[in-house]
């Protein structure tokens, strides 16, 4: 069951959803998250996510205790502050395992600044929800984590910074191209629930942000770069057939990449005192830390079926050998766009 309680106050003469924001909110949020799924409250193609290969039993049970502080300017510059008191407890086949035995929950206390810039970012504002509409501008995003150990039942002391660029490209006839690159960086010595876990999809719809082709918990790291690019040909091609030209159907493409690695220090074989990685039922081991080789995965595709359907072919280039792994898929995104 999940349950979400928050008062906001506004520290402007406006409403606290109308640009630019300047409010406080105090929350508590209790869910329940696959490790590593990311998780897409307003996107209409939600009952895609229903459906999904492989096993599915590894679950987490949050608690989330949330202050924040969010300020915005004119100049779509924006910072805000949260502090955070969160507590995870493993479920379904999950669990938590040290030398010492099972651990019940993992509690962690933290406070967060985050920096964001978006020159001249233009969205559509809903009465809760805003959507932003991409723009020739790159966005720069920056977040700093401090975790802090015996303050309101914190158990680690680390840091997490993370950054992130997106940016859309326009090639004139061959459409536009909207990428991001991203980076991370843990310090300190922490369980793999703080880890990176990487964004993966065992459900049949295409996710932009997400690998569709990794399995959920397959892949964690305290350190990496990722790149993801997602190209829209705009009927460059399809225009010259006279069938699909009247379709109006378009072409798309996609490229993803990981390169990340795991430091001894998180590294839970070298320190049996870190929770050790989940396994499968058999025993088997199902999750690992990226060597020498990138994560690769890349698609192509055709969009504005029915104007709104897109149908991707998705292939994963490398870590085949990893267990229950599928190297080849079909997704599908419904999505309504403005």
């Amino acid at each position: 069951m999940e349950r979400f309680l928050s008062a906001t106050y506004s520290l402007s003469n406006r409403t606290i959803y109308k640009f630019p924001q300047n409010y406080i909110r105090a929350s508590f949020q209790r869910d329940t998250r696959i490790p590593g799924a990311l998780l897409q409250f307003v996107q209409q193609d939600n009952f895609l996510l229903s459906f999904k290969r492989g096993v599915n039993d590894k679950y987490l049970y949050n608690d989330f205790y949330k202050f924040e502080y969010m300020h915005e300017y004119e100049s779509h510059f924006s910072y805000q502050m949260i502090l955070k008191k969160w507590t995870q407890t493993p479920a379904g086949s999950l669990y938590f395992i040290n030398n010492t035995g099972k651990i019940n929950d993992l509690t962690t206390a933290e406070a967060t600044l985050l920096l964001r810039y978006a020159p001249n970012e233009k969205f559509f504002q809903g009465k809760i929800y805003r959507r932003p509409i991409p723009g020739p501008n790159p966005i720069f995003t920056l977040d700093y984590t401090k975790g802090f150990k015996n303050i309101v039942g914190g158990t680690y002391d680390y840091h997490n910074l993370h950054g992130r660029i997106d940016k859309r490209t326009y090639l004139s006839q061959f459409g536009y191209l909207d990428g991001f690159v991203e980076g991370g960086k843990i310090f300190g010595k922490v369980p793999y629930p703080l880890l990176t876990i990487f964004r993966a999809n065992q459900s049949y719809n295409y996710d932009l942000y997400s690998y569709n082709l990794m399995n959920f918990l397959e892949f964690v790291s305290d350190q990496y770069v990722s790149v993801n690019l997602d190209q829209h040909f705009v009927g460059f091609f399809f225009n010259k057939i006279p069938l699909l030209k009247a379709l109006k159907l378009r072409e798309v493409a996609s490229f993803k990449a990981i390169y990340g690695r795991l430091s001894d220090r998180n590294n839970p074989s070298i320190h049996p005192d870190l929770y050790q990685f989940p396994v499968s039922g058999d025993g088997k081991p199902i999750t690992y830390s990226l060597g020498n080789t990138p994560y690769l995965e890349g698609s192509v595709g055709v969009e504005n079926i029915f104007k709104f359907i897109r149908v991707d072919a998705v292939k994963r280039f490398n870590y085949l050998d990893n267990p229950n792994v599928a190297a080849f898929g079909i997704r599908v995104r419904a999505k309504f766009d403005f």
